[in-house]
């Protein structure tokens, strides 16, 4: 069973070879800002959270299946496309990409919860056969620690792991010791929720096992 990742993630990459798969990678070719101005402006609103991290990542899946049929018609497999963002107190916190702005998010955010939405899409694609799609959203609380000193706060920020994540915080590295807790599946925070994977995989026919493919 061939698994392909819709996605150049380091992150969605580890968590699916630390739960025994080792994926084929591919980037999807979809204009993130485009595709959400364009769904914006047709239903006169803005998208909430759920909306926007679903409506990415089955946009990503649908791409990447689409050329898989089109340039390995004998693929027999599932995409796995995704897409997350970070919520506190009603606000979207997207990368923070400069060192300013992520120690001013790391002011912001200690001693608080937010939330991380991270959507989800799975095809199933099998050879002369047609596609079928699953999808879902997880999310999980993360509330981070009221002691994190503004010392600490500025040699995380010098590491550059924060500026280039989601969120400006990571559970799984660096970050990991500055959060005190996380509400729901920890690997929603990672990239991905494994445990949401699960269920779309099963609800297209497969079972979970069938992935492993790494000794």
């Amino acid at each position: 069973m061939r698994v392909l990742l819709a996605s150049t993630s380091p992150a969605r990459l580890m968590l699916l070879r630390q739960a025994g798969i080792e994926p084929e990678t591919s980037a999807p070719d979809v204009d993130e800002d485009a595709v959400i101005a364009a769904v914006e402006a047709a239903e006169g609103r803005t998208l909430a959270p759920d909306e926007h991290v679903l409506l990415l990542a089955r946009r990503k899946a649908a791409d990447v299946a689409a050329r898989v049929g089109e340039e390995d018609p004998s693929f027999d497999g599932i995409v796995i496309g995704g897409d997350s963002m970070f919520e506190l107190g009603g606000e979207i916190l997207g990368k923070p990409y400069t060192g300013e702005a992520a120690t001013a998010r790391w002011e912001m955010m200690r001693g608080r919860t937010g939330v991380l939405h991270s959507g989800h899409s799975v095809y199933r694609l099998t050879a002369g056969g047609d596609a079928h799609e699953a999808h879902a959203v997880a999310e999980a609380s993360v509330t981070f620690a009221a002691d994190v000193t503004d010392a600490e706060i500025a040699a995380y920020v010098a590491s550059g792991e924060p500026l280039h994540v989601a969120g400006a915080f990571t559970i799984d590295s660096l970050g990991g010791p500055f959060i005190d807790r996380v509400g729901g599946d920890p690997s929603t925070v990672v990239g991905m929720s494994l445990s949401t994977l699960r269920r779309l995989v099963r609800e297209l026919g497969i079972e979970w096992p069938q992935l492993w493919n790494r000794s």
